[in-house]
């Protein structure tokens, strides 16, 4: 790392205009070619998917997306000639549109009648475009909308529903990310005190989102890339962008604050911090992968997606930030630091204030930590136990909508469940008999087979429940276990609400396999990284119960509705069948992360004093303060996708925003250094004979320039607390260790806590002398031995203590 990093600094124009020419020129790019998302729910050997194929071979000119437009009067019914006189116009005018195939409504042909409800004051007009939804200009789409809403009047309702009217009633694009922005900008400007520091992780994660998203638009053009995939890259891409160029910029700052040149502060930083960034987002990466286990091809364009967006805002990390860097030169720090620097001097690297008092509360408390703790995320993973995987659709949209108008509008003419038909498709004869038992069926309103081609028939079922209810599920199961086989004819049960019901049956089959590999993934990355078999266990553990407390949040919300109305988020339903896959694989990355940091430190200080309640508390101490900040990052970015107008992208935003502030403010600051501190120094067990076959991983190497403050060729140490004769820490003592002759070896400050601890080269006697400001001199002869020593030094005020 350190010849690439100097290269991108001393060259750091070369490498600004070469990011910049790559955001330009793949957004011309992009630009240019358009976006051909595409949304494939290919399930193979499921009974929908069998369904869809015979209707995609016998139907294959319905490739156009169809919307509708609903009406109802207040006072007598929709066949009055001035209620016809003031719609007919509008739908003649749509049906001219250009982008139109055609207009369906209920004034002409036999058909039509069945397009009035019973009371005959709701009626519906289909609306069938020539392309998918998401191929259509917004424009043409908005004459549609406008032309029906022109027709309104006082006593007539019109309202517009379907996947392209969505479209248009969307916030304007790139709102939840400028939202998600500006909340992470005013985080790192409480965080760094400076606004050009505040600048670099929103500059990398513009540069890594933006090149990100002109790819997968890009390759929307070459594989199946769903239309959540852009959303969902975005949101990783902003908040793994701003936290890794975080850790980068807050290791930088405490290099040049102690004293560092600005050049040799980046590759250090680079060099410790930058290489944990590689580290974490190989772990998002590989658990990104892990969801092609599932064998959903739905999943595999968000895959790609959002693993091709982590890998671009790393390399931006990596590459642009050390430029940046180089660019700003000590103007990194705020002008107070800048100043202190240089009527000071140079800083030492200490732990203080609340993140060091929280460390020995942990330390002194670990058991009522521990169970406080687990008790919090016991009571918000209850709710997981009533998870319900389904489809969010337009009845979960904002009451204020008219995709949700237009949607209850339809229940209440035609019944709950005419906003999701079941196509029972029957290849074959027998299609009568099988008409009228599913007429007969408990929970079907009505049913009727439309004319046949090449031997296929479809039968339209219109459930009495809406598509989200169980009872429409179970209606499924019905049909398929019990009306087909019994009417002993070839039929398969397809449509949108049976594919979103098969959906989510393969994903709970698919998902213990799925977990199983990422935990497992895991638990062999940490075992290499800490050499240790506890700790990865532990992360697994962890892991685990922040995904059910977070689907726990997740089904209060979303399933129960509890704050819907807070959050301007509609009507609750059953959770997305794909969400869990996502959000586990993200869950599972991010937490890594975390992990990494924190623990990387604790084992650093372990492999020093070999003292586990230190290592636990200084690792702690150190960290936890920008895991926290990471953190509250990642949630403000998650939280802003509320804003998206997408329900998936929304619900994903809540359950990962959710999932990141459980594991970083309850379990990496308070359960996991609990259950370290109860588990005592077997955190650290690893049997020698696994140790000996096991690479090594060097997450963080130490700095550089560290050889000038500790002893050459160090094998021991000297380590204790420094304290007044009342027990009270001594905060910034200086500690020197000196040889025999009067050779300084090594020199510290002491912690907010009073700890200290110094490197010894080896087995001998030393002098060890303690000043601490108005409690004078204290020094005092040590003997090492072969292991470390612990020696507690007792000031007193306005002592001066000889050496003997």
């Amino acid at each position: 790392m350190t010849a690439w990093t100097r290269w991108c600094y001393r060259h750091r124009l070369v490498v600004l205009l070469l990011w910049v020419g790559a955001l330009v020129g793949l957004g011309f790019s992009a630009s240019a070619a358009g976006k051909d998302y595409t949304n494939v729910f290919s399930l193979p050997n499921t009974d929908s998917n069998r369904a869809y194929d015979l209707m995609e071979k016998a139907f294959p000119e319905s490739a156009g997306d169809t919307d509708t437009v609903v009406w109802k009067t207040d006072g007598g019914t929709v066949r009055d000639p001035s209620v016809k006189a003031g719609i007919q116009p509008a739908l003649d005018k749509i049906a001219k549109l250009e982008g139109v195939g055609g207009v369906t409504g209920p004034y002409t042909g036999a058909q039509g009648a069945a397009q009035i409800s019973r009371d005959g004051r709701i009626a519906y007009a289909q609306v069938t475009f020539n392309k998918q939804a998401e191929s259509l200009p917004k424009d043409l789409i908005q004459k549609v909308v406008d032309t029906a809403q022109d027709a309104r009047r006082d006593g007539l309702e019109v309202e517009l529903g379907g996947q392209a009217i969505t479209r248009v009633q969307e916030p304007p694009q790139g709102l939840a990310e400028m939202v998600g922005i500006l909340a992470a900008a005013v985080v790192l400007f409480l965080a760094f005190g400076s606004f050009l520091a505040m600048l670099l992780p929103i500059g990398i994660a513009v540069f890594g989102v933006g090149t990100g998203m002109f790819s997968v638009q890009l390759l929307s053009h070459t594989t199946d890339i769903p239309d959540l995939a852009p959303l969902l890259s975005s949101l990783i891409g902003l908040g793994v962008g701003i936290d890794y160029a975080l850790f980068i910029v807050t290791r930088h700052r405490r290099g040049i604050l102690r004293g560092m040149d600005p050049e040799d502060a980046v590759v250090v930083a680079l060099n410790t911090s930058g290489r944990a960034v590689l580290f974490a987002g190989g772990t998002v990466c590989i658990a990104l992968a892990g969801m092609l286990v599932t064998n959903l091809r739905f999943l595999d364009g968000v895959v790609i997606g959002t693993a091709l967006t982590v890998v671009l805002s790393v390399i931006a990390a990596t590459t642009l930030l050390p430029a940046l860097l180089g660019f700003l030169g000590p103007r990194v720090l705020s002008r107070r630091q800048r100043r202190r620097l240089a009527a000071d001097g140079p800083e030492q690297e200490q732990a203080s204030g609340l993140a060091a008092r929280w460390s020995q509360r942990v330390q002194k408390r670990p058991r009522t930590v521990a169970a406080v703790a687990l008790v919090v995320m016991a009571v918000l993973a209850l709710p997981v136990l009533s998870l319900r995987l389904g489809a969010a659709d337009q009845g979960n949209d904002d009451e204020s909508l008219t995709t949700r108008k237009a949607y209850d509008l339809l229940a209440e003419g035609f019944g709950q469940g005419f906003n999701g038909p079941l196509q029972v498709v029957v290849s074959g004869g027998g299609t009568a008999g099988l008409v009228k038992d599913i007429q007969g069926t408990e929970g079907v309103a009505q049913a009727g087979a439309l004319p046949p081609r090449q031997g296929v028939t479809v039968v339209q079922v219109i459930p009495k429940t809406s598509p989200q209810s169980k009872a429409t599920d179970d209606l499924i199961d019905t049909l398929r276990d019990e009306v087909i086989p019994e009417a002993k004819v070839q039929a398969h049960v397809g449509g949108a609400t049976a594919i979103y019901k098969d959906f989510a049956s393969v994903t709970g089959h698919r998902l213990p396999y799925f977990v199983l590999t990422i935990i497992g993934l895991g638990f062999l990355l940490l075992m290499v990284a800490f050499r240790s078999l506890v700790v990865p266990l532990t992360a697994a553990v962890m892991n685990l119960v922040a995904a059910a407390s977070s689907f726990g949040v997740l089904v209060a919300v979303f399933q129960w509705g509890w704050g819907l109305d807070l959050l301007g988020l509609g009507k609750e339903g059953p959770i997305n069948a794909f969400l869990p896959v996502i959000m586990l694989s993200l869950l599972f990355g991010l937490s890594m992360d975390y992990q990494v940091f924190l623990v990387s430190r604790m084992h650093e200080e372990w492999v020093h004093t070999k003292e586990n309640a230190r290592a636990v508390r200084v690792g702690l101490a150190e960290t936890s303060r920008v895991i926290n900040s990471a953190a509250l990052i990642m949630v403000c970015v998650f939280m802003a996708f509320v804003l998206s107008g997408d329900p998936g992208g929304a619900m994903a935003g809540v359950g990962l925003a959710a999932a990141v502030a459980l594991d970083a403010f309850i379990l990496r600051t308070a359960l996991v250094p609990a259950a370290m501190h109860l588990l005592g120094n077997s955190n650290w067990w690893l049997p020698g004979w696994l140790d000996k076959r096991l690479p090594h991983l060097a997450v963080e190497p130490k700095e550089e320039g560290t050889e000038a403050v500790r002893a050459e060729d160090s094998v021991s140490v000297v380590h204790g607390y420094v304290r007044t004769a009342d027990g009270d820490p001594v905060e910034k003592a200086a500690v020197t260790l000196l040889s025999k002759g009067g050779r300084q070896l090594d020199h510290v400050m002491s912690l907010a806590d009073g700890s200290y601890i110094v490197s010894v080269p080896g087995p001998g006697s030393y002098l060890l002398a303690v000043t601490a400001g108005t409690h004078g001199l204290k020094a005092r002869h040590v003997v090492v031995g072969e292991g470390p020593l612990v020696y507690d030094v007792e000031v007193a005020e306005g002592d001066l203590d000889a050496v003997n």
